[in-house]
């Protein structure tokens, strides 16, 4: 399982993902869930991937290869659509809805009768020249949503144990750091109640209108930054527990 949060803020964007996969409990490994594109002074495109791992590094790759075709194809004067072409982060939304039917084309019914389900979703987020910030949640039909000032941020994966604390906090006048913090919470909530979701997790803040990446880290479990996030939060919500009134049972 995985887990992986976009959100998207008046001063840029925020993303995180962890990086454990399994085939059961003794079949762990790591690998890398946000995949980012930047062309310097003219977009910077993040994609964060969900599901099956065999189905979302298909669509990367499907992505990586109309960006290599259309470099191949430039000396003929040629154009072969990437997501390096496209003039909207709307266009590029419906790219990756594309790669993503595709792949089911060729991988789903194998995949099926093998038991296993094609399940991808992917959250994705950016800026083009001339555009503000964007960020859509693509769903395993290639359809997908776009984020409003109403629901700034995406989650996919296993996101129930880290929602509530983005419900309370989460709003469009962040800081990025305190967007970072916010997602960070959320990942130490799931944490601690899904052993299918582990660190690492790589973590991107983006800058409104930089059009370069911002700061880019990968947070181990020896993090010091966030062990202290997490053991404050723990003894935050113990001394609120405690400073709350206690439910007086009616007598009889």
């Amino acid at each position: 399982m995985t887990y992986c949060v976009g959100l998207r803020l008046d001063q840029g964007l925020v993303f995180a993902s962890d990086t454990r996969t399994n085939a059961g409990f003794d079949n762990i490994a790591v690998f890398r869930k946000m995949h980012v594109w930047e062309r310097r002074a003219d977009r910077v495109i993040v994609l964060l991937s969900a599901g099956n791992l065999s189905v979302s590094q298909s669509v990367v790759s499907k992505l990586n290869e109309a960006i290599d075709a259309a470099l191949q194809t430039r000396a003929f004067e040629t154009t072969t659509p990437s997501i390096n072409s496209c003039d909207t982060m709307f266009q590029v939304a419906r790219m990756v809805g594309e790669a993503i039917r595709e792949v089911r084309a060729v991988d789903g019914r194998a995949l099926e009768e093998g038991g296993s389900r094609f399940s991808a979703s992917f959250i994705l987020g950016g800026q083009i020249q001339n555009e503000p910030p964007r960020l859509f949640q693509i769903y395993s039909e290639g359809n997908f949503i776009e984020a409003t000032k109403d629901t700034p941020f995406f989650q996919i994966g296993e996101h129930k144990y880290g929602k509530p604390i983005l419900d309370r906090v989460s709003r469009p006048d962040m800081t990025l750091g305190e967007a970072a913090k916010a997602v960070l919470l959320s990942f130490d909530s799931t944490l601690r109640s899904n052993l299918s979701v582990g660190m690492p997790i790589d973590l991107l803040l983006y800058t409104r209108d930089t059009l370069k990446l911002g700061e880019q880290r990968r947070i181990a479990a020896d993090d010091e930054y966030f062990r202290r996030l997490s053991n404050g939060w723990a003894d935050g919500l113990r001394d609120a527990f405690d400073s709350i009134e206690s439910y007086a049972p009616e007598r009889e």
